[in-house]
């Protein structure tokens, strides 16, 4: 099956999808200098049910249009944070916040809130999964539809550079990432930190229930593993770092994955552009894998 109808038939799969071409609408609440960045508190209309409160960080001086990147925030049972992860970080991740390392590389960096997360907590994930689910829609494709309207939104400023646009984040944000990457080609660059999750692996070792609803999809593994979702990325650049102790990730997952891409990238000419990077960690981002981010990061956007 060719790359576009995998898509198409991956987005079948995420259930009823609100109306795409809708107008998006954008409310600035507040703007400050925070240390080295500023920081534009939004509320952005992307899917015509309920609003969905964002950040938006740049750099304090810019010079011409911004590379930027859609930050995706985890989740960690802290449904309370959301998209404030971009500004202060979380104990799994490096500091200084990526708000704060990404403006000074010189990138913007748009986080929103995710279904039940935030600003947008008070019905609790499982609530809306099976409201979802009644309703013909699926929680993850519903995530996944705002995340592409946040670009959507990102196009329409005039700061930013709509030839550069990367999307990274951290576990429940890795696996954005990537799912992002796949469906939306106006990603040119994605990075996924220990959110690399083979289906066929994890039901094996019986780790289903180290996640949560959000992510489960009505008979993707039917049609699709992990990796014939991350093979519509190829052939742009894609890093992927995770941990060889980290129990959502199971190892053999890994070594699936990264053979699978290894060989897609090199069928199509561009092996460079497809690394993972495996750290003896668990479930949190290491100092080296910071730096590895920012590096990839730097060559390729």
């Amino acid at each position: 099956m060719d790359k576009q109808l995998r898509r198409k038939k991956i987005i079948e799969l995420l259930g009823d999808l609100p109306d795409s071409s809708r107008e998006i609408s954008v409310e600035k609440v507040h703007e400050e200098v925070r240390d080295s960045f500023v920081v534009e508190e939004l509320v952005l209309d992307l899917n015509g049910l309920e609003l969905v409160p964002a950040y938006f960080a740049r750099p304090l001086e810019r010079k011409g249009k911004l590379p930027v990147i859609l930050f995706n925030h985890s989740h960690g049972g802290q449904y309370h944070v959301g998209k404030t992860e971009l500004i202060t970080s979380s104990h799994y991740l490096q500091k200084p916040s990526y708000a704060k390392q990404l403006t000074e590389l010189g990138y913007g960096v748009l986080c929103i809130d995710a279904w039940g997360f935030g600003e947008r907590r008070g019905k609790s994930e499982s609530e809306i999964f099976k409201e979802m689910l009644w309703k013909g829609q699926v929680m993850w494709g519903m995530m996944v539809f705002d995340s592409i309207r946040a670009i959507d939104y990102l196009l329409t400023r005039d700061d930013v550079d709509s030839s550069r646009i990367a999307t990274v984040g951290m576990s429940m944000g890795g696996l954005m990432s990537w799912w992002l990457a796949a469906l939306d080609e106006r990603v040119t660059v994605c990075i996924d930190i220990c959110g690399q999750v083979d289906a066929s692996s994890l039901i094996k070792v019986r780790g289903l229930d180290h996640h949560g609803f959000y992510s489960y999809v009505p008979k993707l593994v039917k049609y699709f593993q992990t990796a014939d979702i991350q093979e519509c990325i190829s052939p742009r650049p894609h890093l992927s770092v995770v941990g060889t102790y980290d129990r959502l990730t199971p190892y053999e997952g890994l070594c699936k994955i990264d053979e699978a891409l290894t060989k897609c990238y090199e069928q199509e000419g561009y092996s460079k552009h497809w690394k993972m990077e495996r750290y003896h960690c668990g479930h949190i981002e290491t100092a080296s894998m910071r730096n590895k981010v920012c590096s990839f990061l730097q060559n390729y956007l």
